[in-house]
């Protein structure tokens, strides 16, 4: 029955451009590892130990196809020389030496060479060395990483405005495409099988952008390593028919929005390997009945698009019962 191929497989019809038997299960569930440890997230994401540990045990009640090895999207902020300032809340905020203004990039960042030595990118890359290790080919090991906007964004201060306000500049652009590549390249050489490029925000204008080029780069790092990359597109529905229209050589997998769901009237199908979906992480939070009815709208739109990956938008929430994500796997993949 296709819910038993093992995911690799799956991952290597992907990788060949062949339409899966069924849809990789892969939600992104890491910072509910912290709740397992009992460990505040700032001091769970510095210690690979506690991380691996966590993660073993959340492999034994998730049936998904593949572990969260390193999901945060402040990696690689902190690696280019942002200092992290936590507070009491779990959401850090970010500064610098030298603050500058906002839409200007910050001074003195660090070599893009030495991203991989800095910051927590070395914790991310012992924690899938030691799963590589521990579930050999049991199970696909993913991780997550930004996009050039979201990045540019952050590294601009304009992280918190709305997307229609965020305007980058071609400097910016350029800078952040080539500082999540050699990332991306220790991520898959340390043995990560799936690179989520997360876009949280749009450009304010998508016209002249050439996203595929944004992008090349990495992508093809990612599949020389025979890793699939995946576009996790949150942003604006243009957002999501731009990348559409270029087509990178990756999973392109927009969230999916609305209640009930709806697939973007944009999204046409761009190869039989190359398109996910991704749960909205809110319905996690929503009453049982509301949840059990969302998921079987999903299943509707499942049938009818057949993604080759299915994701969640973010990092499930710590307080979200796993047990949910185990009867949508279920509902989906029947």
């Amino acid at each position: 029955m296709p819910q038993q191929i093992a995911p690799y497989e799956l991952l290597k019809s992907i990788l060949l451009g062949t339409a899966p038997a069924r849809p990789l299960f892969l939600p992104i569930v890491f910072s509910h590892a912290a709740r397992i440890e009992t460990l505040p997230l700032r001091t769970f994401l510095a210690n690979p130990t506690k991380i691996t540990q966590a993660l073993r045990q959340i492999r034994a009640h998730l049936r998904s196809d593949g572990l969260t090895c390193y999901f945060d999207p402040y990696l690689e902020i902190e690696a280019l020389g942002g200092i992290l300032e936590w507070g009491s809340s779990e959401q850090p905020s970010v500064h610098w030496s030298r603050n500058p203004l906002n839409g200007d990039l910050p001074e003195g960042l660090r070599s893009m060479d030495d991203l991989p030595t800095r910051g927590r990118v070395p914790v991310a890359i012992e924690v899938i060395r030691r799963l590589k290790s521990l579930v050999r080919d049991e199970s696909l090991l993913t991780v997550g990483i930004n996009g050039p906007f979201t990045l540019a964004a952050q590294l601009m201060r304009a992280h918190g405005q709305g997307s229609s306000d965020v305007e980058i500049s071609p400097a910016g652009l350029e800078l952040v495409s080539e500082s999540i590549a050699p990332i991306a390249k220790a991520f898959v050489e340390a043995g990560a099988n799936v690179v989520f490029i997360r876009e949280e925000i749009a450009p304010s204008t998508v016209g002249p952008v050439d996203l595929a080029s944004l992008l090349a780069t990495t992508i093809n790092i990612v599949r020389f390593y025979q890793a699939i990359p995946v576009l996790l597109l949150s942003g604006e529905p243009r957002f999501v028919n731009l990348a559409l229209q270029q087509s990178p050589d990756c999973v392109i997998c927009p969230v999916l929005s609305g209640t009930p769901p709806r697939v973007p009237e944009e999204l046409v199908k761009p190869a039989p390997a190359n398109l996910g979906l991704a749960i909205p992480v809110s319905v996690f939070a929503e009453p049982q009945p509301s949840f059990e009815k969302f998921a079987e709208e999903f299943r509707q739109i499942v049938a009818a698009v057949q993604p080759a990956v299915i994701t969640t938008s973010r990092d499930v929430p710590q307080a979200a019962d796993l047990r949910n994500l185990n009867k949508l796997r279920d509902v989906l993949i029947a």
